[in-house]
């Protein structure tokens, strides 16, 4: 049997009929059979759907590329009803006041990848935020972490380094659900907004996606894959430099590399330092948009042969190091805008420090820099476990 998901234990216990419901989702928002909640809510005539919202991407994901802001539209249901389609990755990024005045209750279906970085656990956060200031309910349907609930890696977010891609003070593989994530910002960090969790069944926190029976839709248009979100929580870090993290390939976060790189000995250099649960096999690569679009970049594919032993965000931290040494002299941190932030330099708003750009400007290690975050990896830990519904 497949895990339940939150989306069908709320549609099957009709809590919403008679409500006023605004609905945060994208396609990933699907059943066991791959049925959209929107389309399940639209179905019963005792639920008012009366808005819709879109995070990154849009309501459709439509948008292939990062950092790009969808419009607001409209809707049409079955019916010819016309539903307002709000984003939230446009000229406001949290719900307004005319926005919710319609709706009882906001109803969140996202789906996380287990990564700090990742917008939609912060997309929830700002509709959280704006329902306790317009006394409307919030429910949010539970999924999986598709990277497991047990392991938790990364740099713990500094104070001063917050943005859209990064709210809270969390490692960047956080180990957490949308639903305990919800709990985390609601209860430990003070939103405070009337929130209903609707859990899952099933889902036990070892678990991967393909583990839980479900059928995988991209969550994003650049994590088409499972392998893509293991590799995410690490290779994001080449957002925030001048090399390739592989978008405008088929393979985004998996094939990394740059124009500079001798795929052969760079390949063979990362597998000479044995981390831990991944093979790097040497790739040419020419990605169609973004980063050296049209341009053919050496570097390699990540292969992860053992998902438990795999640390995703030290071997990020590998191959910046890898990439780095190739060429010093062309390889470069990428500069400002990113994310709505236009001072702050992206790898300080990405790794939630400027301590990681500083030890790698040092010289450091990859071990080295992994050393310094297991105090505050260790410090979560214990923060989360009381947070945890599995």
């Amino acid at each position: 049997m497949p895990v339940t998901l939150g989306s069908t234990r709320l549609i099957e216990s009709r809590a919403l009929r008679g409500k006023r419901v605004g609905l945060v989702s994208n396609p990933a928002s699907v059943d066991h059979r791959l049925q959209h909640i929107v389309d399940l809510l639209l179905a019963d005539r005792d639920v008012n759907v009366v808005a819709l919202f879109g995070p990154q991407h849009g309501f459709r994901s439509d948008v292939q590329d990062n950092m790009i802001e969808t419009p607001h539209a409209e809707f049409e249901t079955g019916s010819r009803k016309r539903v307002p389609l709000y984003s939230l990755y446009s000229d406001t990024r949290e719900p307004t006041a005319a926005m919710l005045h319609d709706i009882d209750t906001l109803v969140i279906d996202l789906q996380d990848v287990g990564t700090r970085i990742y917008t939609y656990m912060y997309t929830m956060a700002n509709c959280m935020r704006a329902a306790r200031k317009h006394g409307v309910k919030v429910v949010v349907c539970d999924r999986p972490n598709p990277i497991g609930g047990v392991a938790i890696e990364g740099i713990t977010l500094e104070a001063g380094n917050e943005s859209f891609v990064g709210q809270y003070p969390i490692p960047t593989r956080h180990g957490m659900t949308m639903a305990e994530l919800a709990r985390l910002w609601n209860e430990h960090f003070g939103i405070g907004c009337d929130l209903e969790v609707v859990t899952m069944a099933g889902w036990e926190r070892a678990m991967f996606w393909d583990d839980t029976g479900l059928p995988w839709v991209l969550p994003s248009p650049n994590i088409p894959t499972l392998d893509s979100a293991l590799a995410f929580p690490g290779a994001v870090h080449l957002e925030g430099t001048n090399a390739s993290e592989g978008r405008g390939t088929t393979r985004p976060f998996e094939l990394v590399g740059a124009p500079w790189v001798r795929a052969e000995q760079f390949a063979a250099a990362l597998n000479a330092r044995d981390l831990p649960g991944v093979y790097f096999r040497a790739a040419v690569f020419e990605p169609t948009f973004q980063k050296h679009a049209r341009v053919a970049c050496g570097g390699c594919q990540i292969h992860v042969l053992d998902r438990l032993a795999f640390k995703p965000v030290l071997t990020g931290v590998a191959l910046i190091e890898a990439i780095r040494a190739q060429d010093p002299a062309a390889f470069a941190w990428k500069k400002p805008p990113y994310e709505y932030e236009a001072d702050k330099i992206p790898i300080d708003v990405i790794a939630g420090s400027s301590s990681f750009r500083e030890a790698i400007d040092a010289g450091e290690r990859a071990e080295q820099i992994a050393a310094r975050w297991e105090p505050t990896v260790a410090a979560f830990r214990t923060l989360q476990e009381s947070f945890h519904l599995y």
